[in-house]
């Protein structure tokens, strides 16, 4: 009998899907798209969604077997049809994600900060091996090894995390709205996190859909869906990685207000729509 999924798989795995991939995409419909029809869809309507976003039938089933193993979808017989309803888990998931992902958090000079101090015993390393990794997928900075820094709007994510290990008794944190350092605030920032990688996926995200929203033409709310899930399939990770530093701490060329507006403007222009003509279709694909 295979075993359940750990409590915090379907939160944590998420960041394990390379955008583009199958199951990168079909997160993404199910976070945008699935939630907004309740939830649930068959499986035949859900094949023919992914397969306008050109993934084959045969890699969504693939890949949705992958996805039901992890705890985020589940089968589920509705009105005599089968189909696959998000479960509980990536629910909660999904709905921590929306404001960060669809309203990008930005910090201004003298907000507060969330210190993370811990020191877990060698017994415990592998847990302490996933604290940091996921720490550092939710966008908090490496001051050293067992002390770590995030904006204080993260603090509540810092904490399932925690509680998800089972890491509480090692776990202290602190508020601070004071930062003093041997250098420039910028140059901490640089130490702190990997500011290179991020600004790479910022330029990315901009290299490969800003001619996407050059023209004013007019798309149908099809097209509409075709154009905005891979770009919210590369978008969705970058508001993680990237914990929205203030300005004084990032370098003169950031590129993640421009990236910042160019998802504010496709999600504006193509979300509404392409949630209509998905709520449309429902039950009329074609398997």
């Amino acid at each position: 009998m295979n075993s359940p999924p750990e409590p915090a798989s379907a939160i944590l795995d998420d960041f394990d899907s390379r955008p583009g991939s199958a199951t990168s995409l079909i997160r993404t419909v199910l976070g945008a798209y699935v939630r907004d029809l309740g939830g649930w869809v068959a499986i035949a309507d859900f094949v023919g969604l992914m397969q306008a976003v050109g993934l084959p039938s045969e890699s969504t089933r693939i890949a949705v077997t992958r996805l039901k193993k992890k705890g985020v979808l589940r089968a589920r017989v509705c009105d005599g049809r089968n189909g696959y309803e998000v479960t509980e888990q990536a629910e909660a998931m999904f709905s921590r994600g929306d404001p960060r992902i669809f309203g990008f958090r930005q910090m201004a000079e003298g907000d507060p900060w969330r210190l993370i101090s811990f020191t877990i015993p060698e017994t415990q390393r592998a847990a302490r091996h996933q604290l940091r990794r996921r720490l550092g997928w939710i966008g908090c900075g490496t001051v050293s090894p067992g002390l770590w820094i995030a904006p204080e709007y993260l603090a509540e994510e810092v904490g399932d995390i925690v509680d998800a290990l089972g890491l509480s008794a090692y776990v202290t944190t602190f508020v601070s709205t004071s930062m003093f350092v041997p250098d420039s605030k910028a140059d901490a920032a640089a130490r702190w996190w990997d500011l290179d990688g991020i600004a790479a996926r910022h330029r990315d995200f901009l290299t490969h859909h800003r001619a996407a929203l050059s023209t004013t033409e007019q798309v149908s709310p099809r097209e509409a869906f075709v154009r905005f899930v891979p770009l919210l399939d590369e978008w969705r990770i970058i508001p993680y990685i990237d914990p929205g530093l203030p300005a004084e701490m990032l370098p003169d060329d950031w590129p993640g207000s421009d990236s910042v507006r160019l998802f504010a403007s496709a999600r504006d222009r193509y979300l509404t729509g392409s949630r209509e003509w998905v709520r449309s279709i429902q039950s009329r694909l074609p398997a």
